[in-house]
């Protein structure tokens, strides 16, 4: 009994091992530039366990995934039940903010993600059903409730991006926002001022689209 607990500890030891060596050299390197031998020897393992544990190397690319994105999800669509779609904006701007600076994720993760989109494998598809539709599905809800169902799904969808834009740029561009204004960095502990920002700047955004489309119905 106890010799079959220790294995597998060691067995879980080592998928544990796997994944955080696969993520970071998946992240460098990217899918295709990057190989089972190589994951193996930074984690010390047998290349035999990538097999026993992922099937192959796909398997073990996707689980990467599924590893890091339940490191720390920030579940806020409870959050927003019975709240004011500006609260619920609100809501859901912070919560992308927390995945992007203060998930508990792995550190690696965003750079892997910005190039699975940038080099796309079949993951990609499975990313945008399970995970990146159904956001951006909640937030054109919001969007649509905040104009008064007075846009066309084409004008809700490029303002549910512009929005999601907003926040990613803090993410994204903090070296080009570090050498245009020295000394400034966005962090954990911004979160809260930047989605105060993102909302109100939005929700300004959304009213004036509401507005103007008012005006122009009667036409």
């Amino acid at each position: 009994m106890h010799s079959v607990m220790r294995q597998r500890q060691k067995d879980l030891a080592t998928k544990q091992r796997l994944l955080d060596a696969a993520g970071a050299l998946f992240a460098d390197r990217g899918f295709r530039n990057t190989n089972v031998r190589d994951i193996c020897r930074r984690a010390g393992a047998n290349v035999a366990a990538v097999n026993y544990h992922f099937r192959d190397k796909e398997g073990l690319y996707a689980a990467v995934f599924q590893y890091a994105g339940a490191c720390a999800a920030p579940e806020v669509e409870a959050e927003e039940r019975g709240k004011k779609p500006e609260q619920r904006l609100r809501l859901f701007i912070r919560g992308l903010l927390v995945r992007f600076f203060d998930g508990g994720r792995p550190a690696w993760l965003m750079k892997l993600v910005a190039l699975e989109m940038i080099e796309p494998t079949r993951l990609l598809d499975t990313l945008v059903e399970e995970r990146i539709r159904p956001d951006v599905s909640r937030l054109k809800a919001i969007v649509r409730e905040l104009t008064g169902g007075r846009l066309n799904d084409a004008s809700v969808t490029v303002c549910a991006f512009s929005i999601v834009g907003q926040c990613t740029f803090y993410r994204h561009n903090r070296s080009v926002v570090a050498r245009l204004c020295p000394g400034q960095t966005f962090g954990a502990g911004d979160i809260e001022r930047l989605a105060d920002h993102i909302t109100a700047f939005s929700l300004g955004a959304l009213a004036s689209l509401k507005r103007r489309r008012v005006t122009r119905r009667p036409e």
